[in-house]
């Protein structure tokens, strides 16, 4: 018997579930005085979203929540329609309506197969919630997920943001993505399937190790559980949910950081101007962020940690006056303060316009020899 009019004991899995998503949305999503919240589940059939999908279910049929679903059929394998059609009328027998199948075209120049299919699937969600009005998104997103993203980034070398892994919350294009499910397990999630009566489907890209992820899910972290003892994965997810906060903190400092400093700094039409006095009084886990920050403002991108730390040694002075050069095309110079002021001066940044000018018209005749 599913857990829908049981009778006995409340599976303590679907518990759990029950009681994380029902948190998620009364703590993230706009409340109205008349209508329950509308959420939509992201599901693909597999385990953890349909997990997810049963356990929202049962909110819709208490009348606390209104929960459809929209099921991504990416094209990538012959099949992929049946399966999205099978898991569009599992869901709708659970009870969640509307149930909208949408298809996307997959590029296969962005990124990688892993983050083009991810481009793909949330371009078409965000579609989704625009026609169906949702006020929110449901991802089933497991513990064990956010374990392998914590060790992909440790593996790729990267900051706070990256090892804090997946946020429990997100807006995105407009759209509030909500992952109820980061402290539950994937056997927990197929625990919650069984206890529903619920057949997921398996995907079969998910045992597919030329991919980094699968590689990641089933090697790497099998082997560091063997070689360094259970709960290797519950460690990782609770160092993103300990960072996650403190990323938060630091990027909110970072920003105001990047206000005040632009605010001290002359304004240069077509060029994004920072004071140099303010950037170099800030903390260097502060100042890197604004330097970051200021390069993608500027119409550049994240700049990797060799560029940000030579764009670092140039704002504390030294080297010539510029320019730096910076992934997206973005040229750094270091101004010296312009008449009437004093202090160390400012950096320039700024990305050529269409004629590709490079060196932008402030700079001064010895700043010009200088470069």
């Amino acid at each position: 018997m599913t857990q829908f009019a049981r009778r006995g004991r409340l599976s303590p899995d679907v518990a759990a579930g029950r009681r994380r998503v029902l948190g998620s949305v009364r703590q993230h999503v706009p409340r109205s005085s008349t209508e329950p919240p509308f959420v939509l589940v992201a599901c693909s059939g597999g385990p953890d979203s349909l997990a997810l999908a049963a356990v929202a279910a049962h909110f819709a049929r208490r009348g606390r929540l209104r929960v459809g679903a929209v099921v991504v059929d990416h094209g990538l394998q012959a099949d992929s329609a049946a399966v999205a059609a099978n898991a569009a009328r599992t869901l709708e027998r659970t009870g969640l309506s509307p149930v909208v199948v949408t298809a996307v075209t997959v590029r296969r120049d962005a990124g990688g197969p892993e983050m083009a299919a991810r481009t793909a699937r949330y371009a078409g969600i965000a579609e989704v919630v625009r026609r169906t009005g949702a006020d929110a998104v449901l991802l089933g997103h497991t513990l064990d997920d956010q374990a392998e993203s914590v060790l992909l980034g440790l593996a790729r070398g990267s900051g706070t943001r990256s090892l804090a892994g997946m946020p429990p919350v997100r807006e995105l294009d407009g759209v509030i993505y909500l992952r109820p499910f980061l402290d539950l397990s994937r056997a927990q999630t197929l625990q919650i399937c069984a206890a529903e009566q619920l057949v997921p489907w398996h995907d079969p890209t998910n045992r597919d190790t030329t991919l980094m992820r699968s590689r990641v899910r089933h090697r790497v972290l099998p082997l560091l559980e063997d070689e360094l003892g259970p709960g290797l994965a519950r460690a990782l997810a609770r160092s993103a949910a300990i960072l996650g906060p403190d990323a938060d903190y630091l990027e909110g400092a970072a920003a105001d950081l990047l206000e005040r400093a632009r605010a001290a700094a002359p304004e240069l039409p077509g060029s994004l101007a920072l004071d140099l006095a303010t950037v170099r009084a800030a903390h260097p886990a502060l100042r890197r962020r604004v330097l970051s920050a200021a390069v993608v403002a500027a119409g550049g991108q994240t700049p990797a940690y060799e560029r940000l730390g030579a764009l670092d040694e140039f704002a504390a002075g030294h080297g010539a006056a510029g320019p730096v050069q910076m992934a997206g095309k973005v040229s750094v110079w270091r101004r010296r303060p312009t008449a009437g002021t004093r202090g160390p001066g400012h950096l320039e940044l700024v990305r050529p316009g269409p004629a590709g000018a490079t060196r932008p018209a402030s700079a001064s005749p010895e700043e010009r020899r200088e470069g």
